[in-house]
């Protein structure tokens, strides 16, 4: 896709409606125009259990539109709502829509603007009306939506699902009819409550109109303050700074305390907690923008719900899934990453008390692995469908994307469990069990080294089958078990194979296209059930981060910022406002230039994982307060001139500026911190300050040498020679392009649905 056409679509986009709300502080300026055309994805939770969806102008969207309206743990309230003047209703599709961080505005043919919003915490929402004709109503659409009563000025129903109350009335307590079902009344809006009986559906009404104010005003005060406090973006590229601050606030909509503290995996249909979505998502949901707490209780939340029964099979999982109903042990990769990601927390905070109150939990999930889930070679096993790719078939579950018993994924998420584990125990002077993790570890890498490795392959096996054969199928697994070689080439050669056969313009594909088995679509029905392909084609967003990321590290930044900045345009104008969902077509529909959205319309690993190597790896911010040690390797894209930004580490902050002109100039400021800084900036030596002895550091890049301070760093021809290296290898990498349909042995298949 080339960058004009890009920019051109993207400013339409935004400016294509008629006149523009009042800009009053960074929400506001964040709106998003949404022409009637685009029809959009429009999605808020309450931070709770709670998630309001619909689209812009009318909800007709083939796997989304069942899931609109009010929705909560899990079960269905109503399916939207519709307004009436008098007996005509109020056609949305006519309107002009804008699209806020914290609310919805619909500026009707008729005068009347609707603003639409909820509450954090609360099950209740608020629709607006100014200019509304005499006798608005309001009618509450869903099978088994029914009328029943009303009380105190406010009309009472059933909800569709869960047995609950729904109650409906206007704003300023004027009274209400019901006609048809439908709400009548002279106001300026209506706010709907639910409850679990009449009384406590009124009494929240109640509370709403004495309150809703001040509520509104805390939503929009604790979005405005993870914006502008934890997770602050400036800069002279305008449409970065957009895209990064929707998809900060869209991603912190899915961080939720449904059961305990967690993340929806996604939305409409994942709202739960899933242990490898969990975990997937923690460092962009939570640690890169500086939520300690919410980390840290997350952590603790997952592992209540660890199997501690040393007689289960299970014995020391965390869940592959958390909801009201359900408690789910099947997946492999969840507890490795719940061990890891419990040390990244304490890098990114600090917080060493966590490790005594988790140790446990960690030894627990060791133990169980080796008692029940290691080979003779320490291999991490698993069942088929127990790694992230666990579609299966039905009805007799055979799994859709096979890679028994050993995947590569799994074993490096196991070599960093273990890894892991040795720095808790050592914490913990339990000199035993680190000695043992340890050496378990270093047999799993050097086993690794051999077994996914082939001299006739520059890429990894996929996986050992049960038998010790080799798979070599081109999936992106292999790029989250690179650290497990230590051959650089090898490295590289992969990076560059997995970007030109499964990297396209709009993200990773889960299988490459040569492959007989790979699907370009994911509902091409006519050829194939949609879970078949899955994970053999279909696009996942979540795996851009590590594409990117290993870009970066090869020194190849400006080619992985072509994806994130097509993730950023994306975000910006399709699919969920300000989000980024789970799955896309491999190819764009025949006539289209952009392939079409699906799986659901926000899922959070595929946010977080933007955001983490938006701060880890382009900015370059990694802290290891366990070591008290701070590392900055910025690698800025050569399009942005000016940076400013903040990032939270530990008890403080890192405030830094980036300004591009004759000479290059980074200011890095250090609050309540005292850590050892490691500067390493592209051609230079590198830097390292074992002690602040000022608050400011800055760094001026002549071109020819890095000045810090009084002291000069000379180019290091280390660097210099190995980025020559890795430039020739990577010398004309492109992103992977679709083939001709006929060349895919899948598109011949016809599918009768039962």
């Amino acid at each position: 896709m080339k960058k004009i056409i890009l920019v051109s679509i993207f400013w339409g986009m935004l400016i294509s409606c008629n006149s523009k709300p009042t800009q009053t502080g960074i929400l506001d300026e964040m709106k998003i125009c949404v022409p009637s055309e685009a029809n959009r994805a429009v999605s808020f939770t309450n931070k709770h259990s709670a998630y309001y969806y619909t689209q812009s102008h009318e909800n007709n969207h083939e796997e989304w539109a069942w899931f609109e309206g009010l929705n909560i743990a899990k079960q269905k309230m109503f399916h939207g709502y519709e307004l009436f003047d008098g007996e005509s209703k109020i056609d949305n599709k006519q309107a002009e829509v804008w699209v806020y961080p914290y609310k919805m505005v619909r500026k009707h043919d008729n005068g009347m603007t609707e603003t639409f919003q909820m509450f954090d915490n609360l099950n209740i929402i608020e629709i607006a009306l100014e200019k509304a004709p005499k006798g608005i109503g309001l009618n509450l659409k869903g099978d088994n939506v029914i009328h029943t009563k009303i009380i105190d000025h406010i009309a009472l129903f059933q909800s569709m699902e869960g047995h609950k109350v729904i109650a409906v009335s206007s704003i300023n307590d004027k009274t209400v009819k019901v006609e048809s079902d439908r709400v009548y009344s002279n106001c300026n809006g209506f706010l709907i409550s639910v409850g679990g009986e009449d009384k406590e559906a009124r009494a929240l009404i109640d509370l709403a109109r004495r309150n809703n104010t001040i509520w509104k005003k805390e939503r929009k005060d604790r979005i405005r303050n993870l914006l502008l406090e934890n997770t602050l973006v400036k800069s002279d590229n305008d449409s970065l700074q957009l895209a990064m601050n929707w998809i900060v606030t869209t991603m912190n909509q899915l961080v939720t305390q449904q059961q305990g503290q967690g993340i929806y995996a996604g939305l409409p249909w994942f709202n739960e907690y899933w242990g490898r979505d969990e975990f997937i998502a923690l460092p962009g949901a939570c640690l890169v923008s500086g939520q300690f707490d919410w980390a840290r209780n997350i952590l603790k939340s997952f592992a209540e719900y660890q199997e501690t029964d040393p007689n289960s099979k299970f014995f020391g999982r965390v869940p592959n899934i958390v909801n009201p109903a359900l408690i789910d042990y099947h997946t492999t990769d969840g507890t490795p990453r719940f061990v890891h990601q419990l040390q990244e927390y304490v890098k990114y905070s600090g917080d060493t008390t966590i490790i005594e109150e988790l140790y446990d939990n960690v030894k627990y999930s060791i133990e169980g692995s080796l008692k029940n889930w290691t080979d003779e070679d320490y291999y991490l096993i698993h069942a088929e469908n127990e790694t992230w790719m666990d579609a299966r078939r039905q009805p007799d579950l055979a799994a859709y994307s096979p890679r028994d018993n050993r995947a590569n994924d799994i074993q490096a998420l196991w070599f960093n469990q273990l890894n892991a584990g040795v720095y808790f125990a050592n914490y913990m002077k339990d000199t035993e069990n680190a000695e043992k993790w340890q050496k378990i570890a270093n047999n799993v890498k050097s086993n690794f080294a051999k077994d996914y490795t082939n001299i006739k392959y520059n890429y990894l096996a996929d996986r050992l089958t049960e038998n010790g054969v080799q798979d070599f199928k081109i999936r992106p697994n292999q790029l989250f078990a690179l650290d497990m070689i230590e051959d650089q080439e090898l490295k590289w050669k992969a990076t560059r194979i997995c970007w030109e056969e499964l990297v396209y313009p709009w993200g990773v594909a889960s299988l490459n296209r040569q492959d007989d088995f790979f699907h370009p679509f994911h509902g091409a029905w006519e050829h194939y059930h949609k879970d078949e392909a899955y994970h053999n084609g279909t696009v996942w967003l979540w795996n851009n981060g590590i594409a990117m990321q290993r870009m970066i590290e090869a020194g190849q930044s400006e080619t992985a910022y072509k994806l994130f900045k097509n993730m950023n345009w994306q975000a910006l104008t399709k699919g969920c406002v300000g989000g980024m969902c789970e799955n896309m077509d491999a190819y764009p529909q025949v006539g289209k230039s952009w392939p079409k959205i699906t799986g659901t319309y926000l899922q959070a690993w595929s946010n977080s994982e933007h955001l983490r190597t938006w701060y880890q790896y382009f900015l370059g911010v990694q802290p290891d307060m366990i070591n008290t040690k701070l590392s900055l390797k910025p690698m800025i894209p050569a399009e942005i001139n000016s940076l400013e930004y903040l990032v939270l580490v530990g008890k403080g902050k890192v405030k830094a500026t980036y300004k591009k002109s004759d000479v290059t100039k980074y200011t890095y400021t250090f609050n309540d911190l005292n850590v050892v800084v490691h500067i390493d900036i592209f051609p230079y030596e590198t830097v390292n300050i074992e002690s602040l002895t000022t608050p400011e550091i800055t760094l001026i890049d002549t071109g020819k040498e890095l000045m810090v301070g009084n002291e000069i760093f000379p180019v290091s021809p280390k660097k210099l020679a190995e980025r020559k290296a890795a430039n020739k290898l990577f010398e004309g990498t492109e992103f992977c392009k679709p083939m001709d349909l006929s060349k895919h042995p899948v598109m011949k298949q016809v599918y009768v649905r039962e």
